[in-house]
């Protein structure tokens, strides 16, 4: 199968392009294009990976799926486009996370490729939605094809740091080697949880203090 995507993961997942289940994943996405009102853009499916390319990594967030509303999702876990107005509720309360930890003020727009470009990897565990409709393809594939790539940062990779917010993404934990990572977990930054956890746990200093302990640049937040 030949995936348009950046030359660091192209070597990474070149096997797992070639299996039988991601071929059948593509033609159930095509599809849905073709008849449904799907997100992100084709384009964007697979901008997570182009924005931090695998030797890049230093930090992975774990999203769920796609923001459902349209004009919201472009790739990246949490992130919206520059003129999304206003901002969702989770990333809202990501901000105020951030400006409570280290003091930084809310920046004017919640394009997360700012961290990307620093190392952040900002995966959705299933990269595409039908509009208004959450979870819509969560048993389509994707997540077969996210935890594998999960489970290759950890093989590959050494002194990654895992941010595993709620329950579904704290369930990924097992295909992470603890022996070679970083995990630091807490509730969702949903309205709906923040408050039991998330407000408070510092994750975002914390990340930078195991960064520099590795002689690795802090992420500018």
């Amino acid at each position: 199968m030949n995936v348009k995507i950046s030359t660091g993961w192209k070597a990474a997942l070149d096997q797992e392009f070639s299996k039988p289940y991601f071929g059948v994943l593509v033609q159930k996405v095509r599809a849905a294009y073709a008849s449904e009102d799907v997100w992100p853009k084709g384009k964007n499916i697979f901008r997570a990976f182009d924005a931090c390319d695998f030797d890049d990594i230093k930090v992975v967030i774990l999203g769920q799926d796609p923001y459902p509303t349209p004009g919201h999702a472009h790739g990246l876990c949490f992130s919206v486009e520059e003129n999304v107005r206003p901002l969702p509720k989770s990333l809202v309360n990501i901000f105020k996370e951030i400006t409570d930890d280290l003091g930084k003020i809310v920046p004017p727009n919640g394009h997360l490729e700012r961290w990307a470009k620093q190392g952040v990897f900002l995966l959705n565990t299933s990269l595409t939605v039908v509009a208004h409709q959450p979870n819509s393809h969560r048993n389509i594939g994707w997540e077969k094809f996210t935890d594998a790539v999960i489970q290759t940062i950890s093989k590959q990779k050494e002194n990654v740091v895992f941010l595993l917010w709620g329950s579904h993404a704290i369930n990924k934990s097992p295909f992470i080697d603890r022996s070679k990572h970083t995990i630091l977990t807490s509730v969702h930054p949903s309205p709906l949880s923040a408050y039991r956890g998330f407000f408070g746990c510092k994750h975002f200093s914390k990340t930078n203090e195991v960064l520099t302990s590795q002689g690795l640049s802090p992420i500018d937040w």
